[in-house]
């Protein structure tokens, strides 16, 4: 059995405006800072084999403070990163209803083959996903893995786990610095423990994601 522990990161500065990130370069801001530092704090007692965290760099910001209680560092890779959303990256909610209103409509629909402009489908991203997992796991099987990432990758798991269509919007919690434990066993992947963010617990509310569920 492979244990995983996937973290979405810390909170960003588009998060709070509700812009579509994306795979744009955006940094964590300070409430983001505060929650990767409770984050290592939270997983100070336990110890990882191998920490891995998207290349983008509010991921990489997430897993500085866990690197550092860890003593090891993270392997960065392209594979986890968020789904790509082409021409919307970048742009807030009212921004891509005045600019784009029929790219707004198609985002709606929330068909898994529907591909923004230079952008990645929910079913192409889910491949990928589920490749960086199978990947990871038959690298270091029956290892303790910590994985830094997105919430669009996590959804992703969410709906692999429970056998869940990969058309519709996200139907369950993905927090910033949530803590969710999976376990891989027999090519199978189940979840122990989701969306824990008790670490949290003092630190300002976080704000709603872009609808439905998005980035």
């Amino acid at each position: 059995m492979t244990q995983l522990t996937f973290v979405r990161h810390g909170e960003t500065d588009y998060n709070r405006e509700q812009r579509f990130q994306g795979q744009i370069d955006v940094p964590l801001n300070a409430t983001g800072q505060a929650q990767a530092r409770r984050l290592a704090d939270a997983l100070a007692g336990e110890r990882f084999d191998l920490i891995v965290s998207s290349d983008l760099e509010r991921a990489r910001q997430t897993a500085w403070p866990l690197e550092q209680r860890q003593a090891t560092r993270a392997l960065a890779q392209a594979a986890w990163r968020e789904q790509g959303f082409g021409v919307l990256e970048g742009l807030s909610v009212a921004e891509i209803k005045a600019r784009h209103p029929q790219l707004w409509a198609q985002w709606l629909r929330h068909d898994a083959d529907d591909r923004l402009p230079d952008g990645e489908s929910v079913r192409e991203f889910h491949a990928r996903v589920l490749g960086a997992v199978r990947s990871l796991v038959r690298a270091h099987e029956g290892r303790r893995l910590l994985v830094v990432t997105h919430g669009g990758v996590l959804d992703m798991l969410w709906r692999t786990v429970h056998d869940l269509p990969l058309h519709g919007p996200r139907a369950c919690a993905i927090p910033n610095t949530g803590i969710n434990r999976l376990r891989w066993r027999a090519g199978t992947l189940d979840i122990v423990r989701w969306a824990d963010d008790a670490h949290l617990a003092d630190l300002p509310a976080q704000p709603p994601t872009v609808p439905p569920g998005g980035p």
